[in-house]
C-alpha cells in the first residue's frame, strides 16, 4: 500500500505526480469551492487545498495526503472553473492581450502525525491578442470547462499565450512539483531517496 495519496480525480495532476516516481493512490475529493464573503485569494486556495486533503483523512490513516486547488485572478476578481462554453469564451475574451495571475494552493496532510503544511505558488501568464474565432475554435476543440482560467496548459492552450512568468510551470497545471518535493522531503519522503520505489 503506498504511503502517498493524491486527493484529486484530475488526470493532469496524476500525470504530474507520476513524474516523481513515488507509488501513490488517488481518490477524488469533491468539495464546495465557493469563496467565502471577503475571503482573500490566498486564503481561498489554502482552505480548498487543505479541505480536499482533510476530506480523505479518515479513509487514509498513517498516510501523506496531497490536496491542491487553483484560481485565476484578473482585475481584482477571483475566477474559477467556467462550467460552460459561453462562460469559457467570455473569460478568454476578457483575458485577450492581458496578464493573468494564477494561484495554486498546496496542502500536505500527515494523518499519522496529525499535522499539515499549506502553501501556495503564483504563476503569471500573458495572453496573446485573440480573435473571436480563435477563442470559439479553442473552446470547441479543447472544452476547458473544468479548468480555472478556461484553458488547459497541458494541451492546445499553449497556443493562447505570449509568455509565462513564474518559478514552476507545473503550478499552472495545478500541482507545484518543486514545492511539493520540499514538503515531501520535510515529511520524510524524499523523491530522490532510496525507499520511494
Amino acid at each position: 500500500m503506498p504511503r502517498l495519496i493524491l486527493a484529486s480525480g484530475s488526470r493532469w495532476r496524476r500525470q504530474l505526480l507520476d513524474r516523481l516516481e513515488i507509488p501513490y493512490a488517488w481518490e477524488s475529493s469533491d468539495i464546495d469551492e465557493t469563496p467565502r464573503p471577503g475571503e482573500a485569494p490566498e486564503a481561498l486556495v489554502h482552505r480548498l487545498a487543505l479541505t480536499k486533503a482533510e476530506r480523505l483523512a479518515d479513509r487514509w490513516p498513517e498516510h501523506l495526503i496531497v490536496g491542491s486547488d487553483q484560481v485565476a485572478l484578473f482585475d481584482g476578481e477571483i475566477l474559477g472553473k467556467p462550467g460552460d462554453a459561453a462562460t469559457a469564451r467570455a473569460t478568454l475574451a476578457r483575458f485577450s492581450g492581458h496578464r493573468v495571475r494564477f494561484l495554486t494552493g498546496l496542502a500536505l496532510l500527515d494523518t499519522g502525525q496529525g499535522c499539515h503544511r499549506v502553501c501556495h505558488e503564483t504563476y503569471d501568464v500573458v495572453f496573446r491578442h485573440l480573435s473571436e474565432g480563435e477563442i470559439a475554435h479553442y473552446v470547441e476543440r479543447e472544452k476547458p470547462l473544468d479548468s480555472a482560467g478556461s484553458f488547459r496548459m497541458e494541451g492546445l492552450g499553449i497556443a493562447l499565450f505570449e509568455k509565462f512568468e513564474g518559478d514552476d510551470p507545473n503550478t499552472l497545471i495545478g500541482l507545484p512539483l518543486i514545492r511539493l518535493c520540499e514538503l515531501l522531503r520535510d515529511a520524510g519522503l524524499d523523491p530522490l531517496g532510496p525507499n520511494t520505489q
